[in-house]
C-alpha cells in the first residue's frame, strides 16, 4: 500500500443554505473571495501540497463546479485577440492545476457519506480530506502540513486549533493528550470525538477545521456508523470508532481559518485577501477608516 498522498478528495455536494438565496442559483463553491471563488482555493492548497489528483463530490446540477476548471477554447480566443494576456495565463492555469476527478452523491447525508461516495476513486491508499468551505489561510497549506505530519505519525490525522469554550457546538470537538515522545507540541493523540456538543457540555477545547488525512481503512469504520448529529452519516462517528483500534492524530495547524460557508465568515475573508493585494489594501483601508467616522444607528 502506497504511503505518499497522492489524492485528495474535495466534498461539494451540499445545499449551501446558510448562504442564501444566492446559493438557489450559484453553488456556495463558486461564490467569490475577491476574484476567485471558494472552491479554487480547495484545489490550489492541494495542488500547493504535492496532491495530483482530486476527487470532487458533487451532486446533480452542480456540473458547474468541474466545468469551472475545464479549458475553454473560446473564452481563450477572445482574451488573446484581446490582448490580454495575463487573463490568459490565470484562466488557462486552471485547467493544468492538477487532475480533477469528479463522483456524484446522490443526497447530502453527511461528510462520512460524501468520503465513501469517493471510494472507487480513493483506492487503497492514504488520502486528503479538504472542505472548501473552511478556507485556511496559511505559508504552509494546511495539507501540507497534515502530509509532514503523517511522515512521523502515521495514522488518521485531522487539523485542528484551540478555541473559545463558547464555540463548542460549531465543531466536531477533540478530547486530546500529548504525543508519548512529546516531540512537537503541535502533534496532539485523539482520545475521542464529539460532534458539535452543546456549550458547556464538555471540557475539551481542541476543534476540528476541515482538514483530514485518512488511511483508507477509514472506509470499513464508514460502513459500521449509523446516522448522528442532524441525521447525517458523521466523519467524526467513523473516526471515533477507528480510534479505538488504530492511532488517530491531531494536528495544531498554523494559519487562519475562515468559515466561508457563511455570510459573515465570507466577508472576513474577503477583506483580509483585499488586505493583502498590493492594489486594493490602500483603498480599501481608507474606505474602512471613512467608515469609522461614520455613526453606526443604534439597534432597537
Amino acid at each position: 500500500m502506497s504511503a505518499r498522498i497522492r489524492k485528495a478528495v474535495i466534498p461539494a455536494a451540499g445545499l449551501g443554505t446558510r448562504l442564501l438565496p444566492a446559493t438557489k442559483a450559484v453553488p456556495k463553491e463558486l461564490l467569490p473571495i475577491l476574484d476567485r471563488p471558494i472552491l479554487q482555493f480547495a484545489v490550489e492548497e492541494a495542488a500547493a501540497s504535492g496532491i495530483e489528483t482530486v476527487i470532487l463530490v458533487t451532486s446533480k446540477g452542480k456540473d458547474s463546479l468541474s466545468q469551472y476548471f475545464a479549458c475553454d477554447p473560446l473564452l481563450e480566443k477572445a482574451l488573446v485577440e484581446r490582448n490580454k494576456i495575463s487573463d490568459l495565463d490565470q484562466v488557462r492555469r486552471l485547467s493544468h492545476l492538477l487532475d480533477i476527478r469528479t463522483v456524484y452523491q446522490d443526497q447530502p447525508h453527511g461528510l462520512a457519506d460524501a468520503v465513501r461516495t469517493a471510494r472507487p476513486l480513493v483506492g487503497d491508499e492514504p488520502f486528503a480530506v479538504i472542505l472548501p468551505d473552511a478556507l485556511i489561510d496559511a505559508d504552509s497549506p494546511c495539507t501540507a502540513q497534515l502530509i509532514a505530519c503523517y511522515e512521523k505519525h502515521r495514522g488518521c490525522i485531522v487539523a485542528t486549533q484551540a478555541i473559545a469554550p463558547s464555540e463548542v457546538d460549531r465543531f466536531g470537538i477533540l478530547d486530546v493528550s500529548p504525543v508519548p515522545d512529546g516531540s512537537t507540541k503541535r502533534v496532539l493523540r485523539v482520545n475521542g470525538l464529539i460532534e458539535r456538543p452543546r456549550t458547556g457540555s464538555v471540557p475539551f477545547r481542541h476543534g476540528i477545521f476541515g482538514r483530514y488525512l485518512l488511511e483508507p481503512e477509514i472506509f470499513s469504520f464508514i460502513e459500521r456508523i449509523r446516522p448522528g448529529f442532524g441525521g447525517e452519516l458523521q466523519l467524526t462517528d467513523a473516526l471515533s470508532l477507528y480510534s479505538q483500534q488504530q492511532p488517530l492524530y491531531a494536528y495544531c495547524f498554523e494559519g487562519q481559518h475562515y468559515d466561508v460557508g457563511n455570510k459573515l465568515g465570507l466577508l472576513q475573508a474577503a477583506i483580509a485577501y483585499a488586505l493583502k493585494d498590493p492594489e486594493l489594501a490602500k483603498p480599501l483601508r481608507d474606505y474602512l477608516s471613512s467608515l469609522a467616522t461614520v455613526a453606526v444607528p443604534a439597534l432597537n
